[in-house]
């Protein structure tokens, strides 16, 4: 999968050149590209906001550096593109696995300030998504989580299963899980998990999943979707 990442501020995304990610870059299951937004300026200070018409707080960012910056990619009309609003659909484990299905080439625009002007979603977004219900700076945040959560569910970037058995995948929070010491601050890992009976630990670890979802998180019991 190809994956643009259209920013104000590319030294922010510094943390996708490490550890899971970065070692998918270079392994080519993944490419991604940061564009700085601010090189498709015609402002001969790189301007790229300006005050709303109507009055209001803020600057809004303009449309020509993005709309340039968009177009400038290469094979950007057959792309998927995205942009990290919290007016938009929240971001879920299902919406991750579905982009990594179904689509090659992702482009996520960044926002930032008071967001951008509508006639760049109205000629060139296909959605608009939210990581949650509350307000960052900026989009950068956002769209690194929805790299990482999409990268994660391309073939040969974990570990063969890992993916599966992750929370959200089968619609349940993940169970508890444990490794060396058996015993710490007195606390032991559970006998069936060292029993050997590989059928009594998935059922183990099936309930606890059960149990641990309808304490923490029963609407994913009752989503249906």
């Amino acid at each position: 999968m190809r994956i643009d990442i259209l920013t104000l501020f590319p030294n922010m995304f510094a943390p996708l050149k490490e550890s899971i990610i970065d070692r998918a870059v270079k392994g080519k299951k993944i490419e991604i590209n940061i564009i700085n937004i601010r090189d498709y300026s015609k402002d001969k200070h790189k301007k790229c906001d300006d005050y709303t018409f109507g009055g209001g707080p803020g600057m809004l960012m303009m449309p020509q550096p993005i709309y340039d910056a968009i177009t400038a990619i290469d094979g950007y009309k057959k792309a998927h593109k995205i942009y990290m609003s919290p007016k938009g659909e929240v971001f879920t484990q299902k919406k991750a696995k579905f982009y990594a299905d179904n689509y090659e080439h992702l482009i996520i625009l960044c926002g930032h300030y008071e967001g951008i002007d509508q006639r760049i979603i109205d000629l060139l977004i296909d959605e608009e998504v939210s990581i949650g219900d509350y307000v960052l700076t900026g989009g950068e945040i956002p769209a690194m989580a929805v790299v990482d959560a999409v990268s994660r569910n391309i073939a040969g970037v974990l570990a063969d299963g890992s993916a599966e058995m992750e929370s959200f995948a089968g619609g349940l929070l993940e169970y508890p899980q444990y490794t060396k010491p058996r015993v710490f601050m007195g606390l032991e890992v559970p006998e069936v998990l060292i029993s050997g009976d590989h059928k009594k630990v998935d059922e183990w670890r099936r309930d606890e999943a059960e149990k641990l979802t309808k304490s923490r998180r029963p609407d994913l019991l009752n989503d249906d979707e």
